[in-house]
């Protein structure tokens, strides 16, 4: 979308959101890019139950899922002007905006288990990395857990030498770009809602993606074989503009800081349930077969992708990178 195509929105949102424009009534928009039947889309709709009945119809919450609005790349541009107020963006994704730290939640096998995963996002590593947003003109509200990442080709791919020269989709990411690259196949950065015609019509060779976003966008139609390698981690950060939220009534605020307090807790909850089944449903349909590495497998892909931890020290930060080995160490993990 054009600069100028932007600003319109902006200017049309910032209206019609704006608290002093609309004394009955306070419109929340919140874009994102996936399926509503996904644990971000249910999240989202959680909130939005919750929202406008704490608030008592003060605040009406208005989802775009599936990219309904703004595509990956237009989002976080669309936030910063105000023509959305809410979005909840992959982790990967504030690397462009220059708070490359967020990065660190894409190196390959960083977290071990998703207790190690609690104890980064709700303690002071989470809190001071959505302090980095501030100077951005965002507000961070939560972390929101998606899953662990499988890889998926047209081909069997049973171990990282099987990965050689194929064409694979990433979000735009200097560590998913390293990770790439490291099992020898070719990173292509393309917007989450194209993945699908670009691997039917043989665009790209594979992917990666947790469970429920292949299912719930089709794309084991598309991939004739998937390896449960679960080297990388999707998660979101539910995020505001931060001029429209530190405008809100005190009262509304609070009122909608709880709301998605419980939306969070409703969405982390359901995320691997959700996983898990939409791991059964594509088993069941027959189209995509699954593999599960054998111990030695397994330990091949991570030797082959350990190395990225030091590559990307100087991009994500070696005493980050060095706090998230505590935490892991804490929980009884040695990386």
């Amino acid at each position: 979308m054009k600069l100028s195509k932007l600003l319109c929105a902006a200017a049309f949102g910032c209206l019609l959101a704006s608290p002093a424009f609309a004394q009955n009534q306070i419109v929340i928009k919140f874009s994102h890019v996936v399926a509503p039947d996904t644990p971000k889309g249910k999240g989202a709709e959680k909130f939005r139950e919750l929202a406008e009945a704490r608030t008592g119809g003060k605040v009406k919450i208005e989802v775009y899922p599936n990219s309904q609005l703004y595509k990956d790349k237009e989002e976080l541009e669309a936030l910063q002007l105000g023509a959305v107020q809410m979005l909840a963006p992959s982790l990967a994704k504030f690397g462009p905006l220059g708070a490359k730290e967020f990065e660190v939640f894409d190196l390959p096998y960083i977290f071990p288990n998703k207790d190690v995963l609690v104890r980064v996002t709700n303690g002071p590593v989470g809190k001071q990395l959505f302090q980095k947003l501030e100077s951005k003109g965002i507000t961070g509200l939560a972390y929101w857990d998606n899953g662990f990442k499988i890889m998926s080709a047209n081909k069997p791919i049973h171990l990282p030498t099987d990965m050689k020269a194929q064409k694979l989709r990433i979000q735009s990411s200097k560590v998913l770009d390293s990770q790439m690259r490291a099992l020898g196949a070719l990173p292509q950065v393309m917007a989450f809602s194209e993945v699908y015609q670009a691997l039917q019509t043989g665009v790209v060779d594979g992917t990666e993606n947790p469970p429920s976003n292949m299912y719930t966008q089709k794309m084991h139609e598309v991939q004739k074989h998937a390896t449960l390698t679960n080297h990388g981690y999707l998660g979101y950060a539910v995020i505001v503009n931060k001029k429209f939220w530190d405008g809100l009534p005190a009262d509304v605020r609070t009122q909608l800081e709880g709301a998605m307090k419980d939306a969070t807790t409703f969405a982390n909850d359901i995320a691997q349930k959700e996983n898990d089944d939409a791991l059964a449903a594509m088993k069941a349909s027959g189209k995509t077969e699954f593999y599960t590495p054998t111990k030695e497998e397994a330990e091949a892909w991570r030797k082959a992708l350990l190395p990225v931890h030091k590559e990307m020290e100087g991009r994500v930060g070696k005493e980050l990178m060095e706090s998230l080995y505590k935490e892991a160490a804490a929980a009884g993990f040695k990386m």
